[in-house]
């Protein structure tokens, strides 16, 4: 079983790149399991054709030691398992301790031993990498950290900090950081600062391109995957 998280500022385009990845890897044949680490609880929503599920934390509140797996786990389109770990509401609470209950929960109940991934995407927030939001680069969660940014300021600035993070934990066995997505914004020169990025953090150059956000959104379709097939190879190793 491989394990990836992909991390990269809000509204950079995570939770479409990562649903696109694990269509492509699903339809290649890989059992793949998408799990959403962001309060939002809409990492799989493509998958889904648009419904909503119960979130893990909303389900353990509700149901606490009578938390089964089949109430935190629903498989979308083309086989992908998909659970989104949710969060409080909002003024009350950690968004990242959800996080941390997710993963707790799903290991509790069995989840790997039962659907048995081939691949594990954890679509993570990576606004600020404390706490919870560090969970699942850490303690075996993931194996490979990718990070997804565009040639914006705030989003290089959000992908150096999550490139420091995993830095941080690489004596300890953590998760090895993989490379960058770049989704293109088309500001000026983004390629060459994107690439100065994967250069300045990685040593070298390891910058996979995928795509353009289209009128400032970030919402493409399913099937667009062959800007992506350089990256599909390399998750596959």
């Amino acid at each position: 079983m491989k394990k990836i998280a992909v991390y990269g500022k809000g509204g950079i385009g995570k939770s479409t790149t990562v649903s696109n990845l694990a269509v492509a890897l699903a339809e290649k044949g890989y059992k793949v399991m998408q799990i959403g680490c962001d309060p939002k609880a809409d990492s799989t929503i493509q998958l889904r054709h648009g419904k909503e599920i119960p979130t893990v934390l909303e389900m353990f509140q509700q149901k606490k030691q009578n938390l089964k797996l089949e109430d935190m786990v629903t498989v979308g389109y083309a086989g992908v398992v998909c659970v989104e770990a949710g969060g409080p509401t909002p003024g009350l609470g950690c968004a990242g301790r959800g996080i941390i209950t997710a993963l707790e929960k799903l290991e509790e109940t069995g989840a790997y031993e039962t659907y048995q991934p081939d691949i594990v995407l954890y679509d993570v927030l990576g606004d600020v990498v404390c706490g919870g939001f560090s969970m699942p680069m850490r303690k075996g969660y993931a194996d490979q950290v990718f990070i997804i940014t565009s040639g914006e300021n705030m989003a290089i600035h959000a992908g150096a900090n999550i490139a420091m993070a995993v830095e941080n934990f690489k004596d300890r066995g953590y998760a090895q950081l993989g490379g960058l997505i770049l989704n293109r914004r088309n500001v000026k020169n983004e390629d060459a600062k994107v690439e100065e990025l994967a250069e300045d953090i990685l040593g070298y150059n390891r910058c996979f391109h995928y795509g353009h956000m289209d009128n400032g959104t970030n919402r493409k379709l399913i099937y667009h995957i062959k800007r992506c097939e350089k990256l599909l190879n390399e998750m596959e190793k």
